[in-house]
């Protein structure tokens, strides 16, 4: 070669210099000098080998990216977990999305389970070699695996709405740290319920002919329905009293519509759920979507065709009873409207994809309704309280004065609060609403159509006193029963 290699075999690096020889005498003027790129030849190769096998080990990439003019240390890489699972997107019914795949970037052990929540009552899924867990559609293994994603992908949500902060379930106190079990195939019944003591989700499954043929409809395969009970779930943890017969109808009813409201925001949590709410209808909330419809493929089961509620009503608190499932409709039914109205407000569709801003708008509306539930009453709370949170939390989040309307302007139609302005009129300082129609003192919750959590006798008190038998008794042993005064 024409060019000489320098090194230095003492050197404690194997970084190789490399310098042109000077020109030959020329008449013509000396060129700038290059760096050299040698060529590879066998020559070179060969006598890089060679200096490989007598040089020491060079220093560390994060040591010279310390010495002047060296190029910066790369970021280090994260250490890399999380699971790709297969799960219905939706309700099975819903052709528009269907089964996807989703990412969940925690820890996901054999089970499915991770420190939160643990599947129980099916043989153990295990990850396969990429540490996925990827089951076949129908099979007990795929819901396992979904209802498991439903699940943390609910609690997940609620805790990025905290700004991160960990969700407790309702027994994780005193140091307990018991995870939620969840049991995707129960039994065999028409329900799905949350229970407090046995720290568990529980989905059944049932036979129907509707529509023809006769088939088998899993409750665990509805993210609608997984997400409605995970919601009782944490509302539990929140407001404890909440869930108990004894609290007036409207505390129940928010109860009922926090179950359906999180399948919702859940919905609107995930980007191509949200694209295809835009797709279906046009931007326009108040179109036919999957999204107001709730457990659709549940509700085509019982004879019903837009699931077993809809969240885009138009009811109001004269228009129902006390049955905390009606009565909840009021509530869900002013925040679909209140999200459809902030989104048209804030809809700028030549700077700003639809599917953003609806994810963004719904993602506040998460966090104001959170709020104003945790700042209600503990026992026995209206839908004026949260209405009134929601109105004044807005204001000190510095919104505009549009979403103020929205809210007070929603709540009034449908006979929550009393707006003693004009709807049309802008008001921008801290009040309070009256309640329009507040449940009767004394009046009992009628949870006869309710799902299998508003139902669980243990929520229902001390049933000792709601047992005539027991009372004679107790009366007839010389106790004080509800009837010795008769």
């Amino acid at each position: 070669m024409e060019n000489q290699v320098s090194s230095s075999e003492n050197s404690a690096s194997s970084v190789v210099e490399l310098r042109p020889l000077p020109p030959k005498h020329s008449s013509e003027p000396t060129p700038l000098p290059v760096a050299f790129v040698p060529t590879p030849t066998g020559a070179f190769r060969s006598h890089r080998k060679a200096l490989k096998v007598v040089a020491e080990p060079g220093v560390p990439r994060s040591e010279t990216a310390r010495l002047p003019g060296a190029f910066p240390a790369p970021l280090p890489l994260p250490f890399l977990r999380g699971s790709r699972v297969l799960i219905w997107k939706q309700d099975p019914t819903v052709g528009e999305i269907g089964v996807r795949k989703a990412f969940l970037p925690g820890l996901v052990l054999a089970g499915p389970a991770d420190s939160r929540i643990r599947v129980e009552g099916l043989p153990p899924i295990s990850p396969n070699a990429f540490g996925d867990f990827i089951a076949t559609p129908g099979t007990a293994a795929f819901d396992s695996v979904h209802t498991f994603a439903v699940v943390r992908e609910t609690l997940t949500m609620f805790q990025r709405a905290h700004g991160g902060a960990v969700q407790p379930w309702q027994w994780n106190t005193g140091g307990n740290t018991e995870p939620l079990h969840v049991f995707p195939h129960a039994g065999e019944t028409m329900n799905a319920f949350y229970s407090r003591t046995e720290k568990a989700l529980k989905f059944f499954f049932f036979n129907t002919a509707l529509p023809p043929p006769i088939h088998r409809v899993f409750t665990c395969r509805s993210l609608d329905i997984v997400a409605h009970e995970t919601g009782h779930a944490v509302l539990d943890a929140m407001k404890p009293n909440w869930i108990l017969s004894n609290q007036q109808p409207q505390t129940g009813g928010l109860h009922e519509s926090f179950g359906d409201l999180t399948a919702i925001f859940l919905a609107l949590s995930q980007l191509d759920q949200v694209e295809a709410v835009i797709a279906q209808t046009k931007a326009n909330l108040h179109d036919k979507t999957f999204l107001a419809d709730l457990a659709e493929e549940f509700g085509l089961a019982i004879g019903r065709s837009n699931g077993l509620r809809n969240a885009d009503n138009d009811f109001k608190l004269s228009q129902v009873s006390t049955e905390v499932h009606a009565i909840s409709q009021i509530f869900t039914g002013a925040i679909y409207d209140i999200l459809a109205d902030i989104f048209a407000f804030e809809r700028i569709p030549a700077r700003r994809d639809d599917a953003v801003t609806l994810q963004q708008v719904a993602q506040y509306l998460l966090g104001l309704v959170l709020r104003a539930l945790s700042a209600a009453p503990a026992s026995n709370a209206s839908f004026a309280n949260v209405a009134n949170h929601m109105l004044n939390i807005s204001l000190t989040d510095g919104k505009p004065q549009a979403y103020r309307n929205f809210i007070r302007n929603r709540f009034n139609l449908r006979e929550v609060i009393v707006a003693p302005v004009p709807l049309a009129e802008e008001t921008d300082t801290e009040r309070t609403y009256e309640a329009a129609n507040p449940d009767p003192d004394g009046i009992a919750q009628n949870r006869q159509g309710c799902c299998g959590t508003m139902t669980h006798a243990e929520y229902f008190g001390n049933l000792e006193e709601m047992d005539d038998e027991y009372q004679l008794l107790k009366k007839a042993a010389g106790g004080k029963g509800r009837h010795a005064a008769e």
